[in-house]
């Protein structure tokens, strides 16, 4: 083994062990990575004295920067690159140079002037990064294994089954991409690969017009859609990506199955992710793991970030953390599918619970000649919503499952229902609402056709608030039967929403109409416990009502 031990690093110098023997190399500046450099470099004293920029980098910003008069290696080392990537290998390139004491000192005053500024700092920074990240000699290249994590090739090709596109934006070599794809099951041995690595402007849209007519001239004939993956490195995302391409390129990337864009940087991630959004009616999903996925995580819809040896970058920066690739495929087909039934069926029923009470009180005020008069007394009418009705919608959103968990995890398919709105939609708000308006006929017209008579066997009537009382118990009783009766999971909190929330109104009703009057807060209910609990006709419109306006809907 080479003996060359790197062990300490202090603020201005590092200290390596070469062949046994500690030497100290002084830290004279350092020009950071960035997503549009894709490299760094790092200005160094030797112990001898002398001054060594080291570089590294992607391959493709190293060698344009090398010194062309002692480049004989390069295209050795540019074919071991090329081996490394097809071997799915992740690579970058090292390169240095000998500077003078001049050049650094003229060099130097140029960077500090540049690190102080107050306007553009991180632009002039790059500026003068480039002045001395030139004429570099060639040191080699390396390359690691970056290993797939357990899982990750069965995911893709479930959430494929499900219906969703899935596009892979990195920047690794074309060739460690495509391997990548390959490994992971996104690209299949069969698939026909449309390669773009065009140099201009007009030959990217002159490739990308070329290819889509070809599929739209051989579509229904000898072109299988599903086997079509875009391959697009960086350079032609730049053309790609511009205003009279983004169109082309875009039309062709949602013809294909798949689509790898490599070489690209975190702008241009964001970038893809943005176009997609401003263009398409469809709903964006970012995973990363690292800073350079940030902006990416943060232009979708919904960003997912995963935690692990790319550090927290990604996780902080993202709606959802998760630990490894492989539990998206829970956080999509089980949680996603039970989350949108969960908000599809509480929102609709949200509408239809106001509803159902509101225009009872219309119908009441046909009879009233619009006069204003409201058939339910004021707070009655306040606690519907705030303590009455509020728990069940809980309960429904957070709690309710229509299939369990491994059902939707075995059958990807079902996740097609979301996409395809099967429980949310115009139609099914439509029903609901005509639904709510057929219930409030039956509670407000038969309910009154019952109680049309309203005289007790003591020769006394109950009265306009007695009537509310009594109409107002079928329509909650109404409401939280019909929650019961779509709620598809029963726990103890659901228990606790839908008959806790009846009992609570029983129980609400005779403290209220006893207490409330004394403290002349609602005097309309003063009286009315005996003309109600004691009064049979309350008993059977409040069971009876109920049950006639759920046989449509049991049916």
């Amino acid at each position: 083994l080479v003996d060359y031990i790197f062990h300490t690093r202090r603020p201005r110098s590092i200290t390596v062990s070469v062949m046994g023997v500690d030497k100290e190399f002084e830290v004279l500046n350092i020009n950071e990575f960035n997503s549009t450099r894709k490299r760094m470099s790092a200005v160094l004293r030797c112990p001898d004295g002398t001054i060594k920029l080291y570089c590294k980098g992607a391959d493709t910003v190293i060698i344009e920067r090398l010194d062309e008069t002692r480049g004989a290696s390069v295209q050795v080392t540019l074919r071991h690159l090329e081996e490394y990537a097809t071997e799915g290998l992740r690579t970058l390139c090292l390169a240095m140079r000998d500077i003078s004491e001049e050049e650094y000192r003229t060099w130097s005053a140029m960077h500090a002037k540049a690190s102080t500024t107050l306007t553009n700092r991180q632009q002039e920074l790059d500026r003068v990064a480039e002045l001395i990240e030139r004429d570099l000699v060639l040191l080699g290249a390396t390359a690691i294994e970056d290993k797939l994590q357990d899982g990750v090739p069965q995911t893709i090709y479930t959430l494929a089954q499900a219906g969703i596109k899935i596009w892979v934006l990195t920047g690794d070599r074309q060739e460690t991409a495509i391997n990548i794809g390959y490994s992971c099951k996104l690209i299949q041995e069969d698939f026909s690969l449309i390669i773009c690595n065009e140099s201009t402007h007009w030959e990217t849209k002159e490739f990308l017009q070329k290819k889509l007519d070809a599929i739209r001239e051989g579509r229904g004939s000898n072109i299988d859609l599903e086997s079509l993956a875009l391959i697009i490195d960086g350079r032609s995302l730049d053309f790609a990506l511009e205003k009279d391409v983004e169109v082309l390129f875009l039309e062709l990337a949602t013809l294909c199955r798949a689509v790898i864009c490599c070489r690209v940087s975190p702008l241009q991630k964001a970038l893809v992710v943005k176009l997609v959004k401003r263009r398409r009616k469809a709903i964006l999903l970012a995973i990363g793991d690292g800073a350079n996925d940030v902006s990416m995580i943060q232009a979708a819809h919904v960003g997912v970030g995963i935690s692990g040896q790319e550090g927290l970058q990604a996780a902080r920066s993202a709606d959802f953390a998760i630990a490894q690739f492989r539990y998206l495929r829970k956080l999509l087909l089980v949680h996603g599918a039970w989350s949108y039934h969960r908000l599809s069926k509480m929102i609709l029923f949200s509408f239809y619970k106001n509803i159902t009470l509101y225009i009872t009180q219309f119908w009441f005020a046909i009879f009233n000649v619009f006069s204003g008069q409201t058939v339910y007394e004021s707070w009655s009418i306040t606690f519907y919503t705030v303590f009455f009705t509020v728990m069940p919608p809980f309960a429904i959103g957070v709690f309710d499952q229509f299939l369990n968990a491994r059902s939707l995890d075995r059958y990807p398919e079902m996740y097609k229902m979301g996409q395809k709105g099967v429980f949310f939609n115009v139609r099914s708000f439509w029903g609901w609402a005509v639904n709510a308006f057929y219930h409030s006929l039956i509670l407000f017209f038969l309910g009154t056709a019952l109680l049309f008579d309203d005289t007790e066997s003591d020769g006394m009537v109950g009265g306009q608030w007695v009537y509310g009382v009594i109409i107002y118990t079928a329509v909650l009783t109404t409401v939280l039967l019909k929650a019961a009766l779509i709620t598809n999971m029963w726990t103890k909190w659901t228990v606790l929403a839908i008959p806790g929330s009846l009992i609570l109104w029983f129980v609400f009703l005779p403290i209220y109409s006893i207490v409330a009057p004394k403290f002349r807060t609602s005097t309309e209910y003063e009286g009315i416990l005996g003309h109600t609990y004691a009064n049979p006709r309350f008993w059977l419109i409040s069971a009876l009502l109920p049950v006639l306006c759920m046989v449509r809907d049991y049916g």
